[in-house]
């Protein structure tokens, strides 16, 4: 299954009073992540909004478990694939290393998502496209 790596370098606002990556800003690392992964194999976000109707890819689920800090300066690898298709849904998962510790790890479930004008909320769930899922192997 195609994976993506992608580096982010620490920055100040990212920390809290000590110097650490608050742990919120991890969740917005690994949703970058996502987004790379999808870019990697050729799917540009605002391409695929357009392409498939498309209004996002929401988490419905996300876990994460923190091993060690990463702090100010510091630059962090993260790993991420696609663990498991669904009809519409899709299970990523991201590794964050700082040098070569693992430091994070993150498991998020997505929906692909569709507006639909006739749905109480305007949008809806929707079959994941097969050719979406074959360009990640």
């Amino acid at each position: 299954m195609k994976s993506n790596r992608k580096e982010i370098h620490v920055e100040w606002g990212d920390c809290d009073p000590a110097g650490i990556v608050y742990y919120p800003r991890f969740f917005e690392y690994f949703d970058a992540c996502t987004n790379a992964l999808f870019e990697s194999v050729g799917f540009r976000k605002a391409e695929m909004l357009k392409a498939y109707g498309l209004l996002g890819i929401p988490m419905i689920d996300t876990r994460a478990q923190f091993y060690a800090p990463a702090s100010f300066g510091e630059t962090v690898r993260i790993e991420t694939r696609i663990v498991e298709w669904g009809r519409s849904s899709f299970q990523v998962e991201h590794k964050l290393y700082n040098r070569e510790v693992l430091a994070a790890e993150c498991s998020e479930k997505r929906v692909w998502t569709v507006r639909d004008s006739l749905a109480h909320n305007g949008m809806r769930s929707e079959p994941i496209p097969g050719e979406v899922k074959a360009r990640f192997g």
